[in-house]
């Protein structure tokens, strides 16, 4: 076998070995929330307001493939509010970025509340750069806890499926 072929041979194998989408169950702690995501996130959190006080809004994210995937959660202290807040963070996002059309449809994940604003909605939009993106996001609530679990990207993709599908309590 000649060498150029051999090498070609090995950096093919090579490439499958580094997946883009390489996916794994992570804990979204404090709560009993399980998600896949497709690469190792990153954890962070700051104070936003929400349900007419401050809260800590804790996010785990991460990138690949040209898409963020990324889980939000905030403690109300109250579980009363959550649908509420729910529909509002849901307008909240499609304002910012921009949307031009959504559809939504109910999402309630295993082990969350049924209320009027646990959905999950798909729109295409702006970045803050301009650019073009698509967007699907699921808001739902477990207890005095909110949800909100996105993926953006260039286009759509079976990867925000996988994701979405992924998340259940336990």
């Amino acid at each position: 076998m000649p060498r150029s072929l051999a090498a070609a041979l090995l950096l093919t194998a090579l490439a499958g070995c580094s997946p883009t989408f390489n996916w794994r169950e992570v804990r979204v702690d404090p709560t009993d929330l399980r998600a896949m995501f497709p690469c190792k996130p990153d954890k962070g959190s700051r104070r936003v307001p929400m349900a007419g006080r401050d809260v800590e809004l804790s996010v785990v994210g991460c990138d690949t493939g040209g898409a963020t995937f990324a889980i939000l959660h905030a403690e109300l202290g109250e579980a009363g509010r959550a649908d509420e807040v729910l529909t509002q963070w849901s307008a909240a996002t499609l304002a910012n970025m921009k949307a031009t059309g959504s559809t939504a449809a109910a999402f309630v994940p295993p082990g969350a509340i049924a209320l009027a604003g646990s959905r999950r909605v798909g729109a295409e939009g702006r970045r803050a750069d301009g650019s073009a993106v698509h967007g699907e996001a699921a808001y739902f609530a477990r207890g005095g806890h909110v949800f909100q679990a996105v993926v953006y990207a260039g286009r759509a993709g079976p990867e925000a499926a996988t994701f979405f599908e992924g998340l259940t309590f336990r």
